[in-house]
């Protein structure tokens, strides 16, 4: 049994390796590839800013409300509060809690599309034109991933810390000066990097485990929704292992 699922895993990072290579090569006709890559970027960018956005604020704030309970009575100056939240939402909540968000969101949509295609054949009828289908259907979602998806790791960084200070500023936890303080004190430019490296990582894997698990979806609804749900398993299982691993490396 364990000699088999070892098998199983090496068939399904065979196979998937095999998609990817596929899905690298040059587009057969450029326009079709921008207007998907674009109605993609509209797809993950735009609508998926309002749930980030939610997210993020309600993150800052309260890791805000919890470091200023954490500091109370302590020695530790609580300007600390700023500069906590500051480096948290750019090092870890940002890229990781926004990845693991869209993994469910955009990453289930991803695979529940392909396999619908696949299921009604729309696939194997483009393979019969001599289309590059994993090209076509996975390297404009690949592309859009990972331009847009820092972009809204950026974006998540700021409104976190922002809710953060509407969390503590305006009921009196902390004074306005003291959170501006802590966000200006011991800033270092690497950990902007670090979360941008691990934003491409995330936007990677989230993007081609969720179309693998379309790709080569069989049977009827029943599996199509089971493919959905290991798409977001999986991506969420290697997001947070890969978060791991780049910390050990890179901190």
């Amino acid at each position: 049994m364990n000699s088999f699922s070892r098998f199983n895993y090496l068939y399904h990072f065979g196979r998937y390796l095999g998609m990817m290579r596929q899905s690298i090569s040059r587009p057969e006709k450029f326009s079709m590839y921008w207007k998907e890559t674009m109605r993609q970027l509209n797809d993950i960018g735009v609508g998926s800013l309002i749930i980030v956005c939610l997210i993020a604020i309600f993150i800052g704030a309260v890791s805000a409300v919890q470091f200023a309970y954490q500091l109370d009575g302590q020695l530790v100056p609580r300007y600390y509060i700023g500069y906590i939240v500051r480096d948290l939402a750019i090092i870890e909540l940002a890229p990781t809690i926004t990845c693991l968000v869209l993994a469910g969101k955009v990453g289930s949509n991803m695979a529940a599309e392909i396999g619908g295609m696949r299921q009604k054949e729309h696939i194997d009828a483009m393979e019969v034109m001599g289309v590059n289908t994993a090209a076509y259907l996975i390297m404009p979602k690949t592309i859009a991933a990972i331009f847009v998806i820092p972009l809204l790791v950026t974006f998540a960084a700021f409104v976190a810390i922002l809710g953060g200070y509407l969390a503590s500023v305006p009921t009196d936890l902390i004074t306005d000066d003291e959170f501006v303080r802590g966000l200006r004190v011991y800033f270092n430019e690497r950990n902007v990097t670090l979360m941008y490296i691990k934003s491409l990582v995330f936007a990677y894997i989230l993007t081609t485990v969720s179309c693998y698990q379309g790709f080569y979806v069989t049977g009827g609804s029943i599996e199509l929704g089971q493919a959905s749900t290991r798409a977001v398993v999986f991506s969420d299982i290697l997001i947070l292992l890969a978060d791991y691993l780049i910390a050990v490396m890179l901190t």
